[in-house]
């Protein structure tokens, strides 16, 4: 297992990352922590801020006691804060907020809470390190990140089909459009790192259709790669079948069954990654407790098929799935943005 101690590389790259952020010296910095949070990542975040001179603190909440019905992985929903207004409220009075919670605050209930006080937010993912560094924050990503938004935010209607047997069609229409390069430079939005992908909240009713997850595909709740064809079956934003042989099959049957949630059968967010630094192969090479599977979600070309948590739709729960799918075609009203898993040139980016 790769030992995870302070490096002095490591430290030059969270104040280049905190820097792209738009964080200064003496900015209000408040470092969002847990009694589970991965250490190093608090140490690099406190010792970067410290180096550039912004005037920080840490927040550390204890982490909540385990009520979910199952083991609970990559869900961005993190229950640390708990409502706690008094927390909410110096959260959402500084220049950014650091997030090194487990889960992270990307689908957390208090989130608008904290954007809407003028927060930035920039969530760093559960990762060893080595992660990170590989995934650096860029801001030569930022042109396709932000091109892919507005294609993705003006279009009406995503199809996605693959020769495995995905059909879906995605009624994208006024949905709320989501986009990261690896960091967030201004106040009420939200970024990650690694980042590098763009995506939608589809509103209630507009997703019908098949998913076919083909071996090689990946399950990143369960940090597994897919071994046999799983087929879900969407209605109404919902799964309703989860049909297929085999182990994967019957993991994400039970799973998705345990949480007695319809929530949980319900589409989060669709989109597809922008990132060429990021590989789809990254999860062989590191043990299940050394990563959070990010680098994954934003694998250039991937078509990224999320259940669970949806704010816009109405729907929150702790009930969430991540497939980044390969060699899938994704298409907006009409135009091929990816072609069986390769990401096509942006005609909104100059070469």
């Amino acid at each position: 297992m790769l030992t995870e101690q302070i490096s002095g590389k490591w430290i030059d790259m969270f104040v280049r990352a905190l820097r792209l952020c738009g964080i200064n010296a003496g900015d209000s910095v408040a470092v969002l922590a847990e009694a589970q949070s991965r250490a190093i990542l608090v140490q690099l975040s406190t010792l970067a801020l410290e180096q550039i001179g912004a005037r920080s603190f840490t927040v550390t909440l204890p982490s909540p006691e385990l009520r979910d019905p199952v083991a609970v992985r990559s869900t961005g929903a993190s229950v640390a804060i708990g409502g706690l207004e008094p927390v909410i409220a110096a959260l959402s009075r500084v220049h950014t907020v650091v997030d090194c919670t487990v889960e992270g605050m990307l689908h957390a209930p208090e989130l608008a809470s904290i954007l809407a006080g003028g927060a930035r937010l920039f969530m760093i993912s559960n990762e060893h390190p080595e992660v990170l560094e590989r995934l650096q924050p860029d801001a030569a990503l930022r042109p396709s990140v932000e091109s892919a938004r507005a294609r993705l935010g003006a279009a009406r209607q995503m199809l996605v089909t693959s020769r495995a047997g995905t059909h879906l069609m995605v009624d994208v229409e006024g949905a709320p459009v989501r986009g990261a390069a690896g960091y967030v430079d201004e106040p009420g939005r939200v970024g990650y790192w690694p980042g590098g992908l763009v995506l939608c909240f589809p509103k209630a009713g507009c997703v019908n259709g098949r998913i076919v997850l083909d071996e090689g595909d990946v399950n990143l709740t369960f940090k597994r790669y897919i071994e046999k064809p799983v087929e879900l079956l969407i209605r109404n934003d919902h799964v309703v079948e989860v049909n297929g042989q085999g182990l994967d099959a019957d993991l994400l049957r039970d799973y998705y069954a345990a949480w007695n949630d319809p929530g949980a059968y319900g589409v989060s967010h669709v989109g597809w990654g922008l990132n060429p630094h990021a590989r789809w192969d990254s999860l062989v090479m590191y043990d299940k407790a050394q990563v959070n599977g990010t680098e994954l979600r934003a694998f250039a070309g991937n078509f990224l098929f999320s259940t669970g948590a949806n704010e816009h739709a109405g729907r929150f729960t702790r009930g969430h799935f991540d497939f980044p799918m390969r060699r899938c075609t994704v298409t907006l009203d009409g135009v091929e943005v990816v072609r069986e898993g390769h990401l096509l040139p942006d005609p909104g980016i100059r070469s």
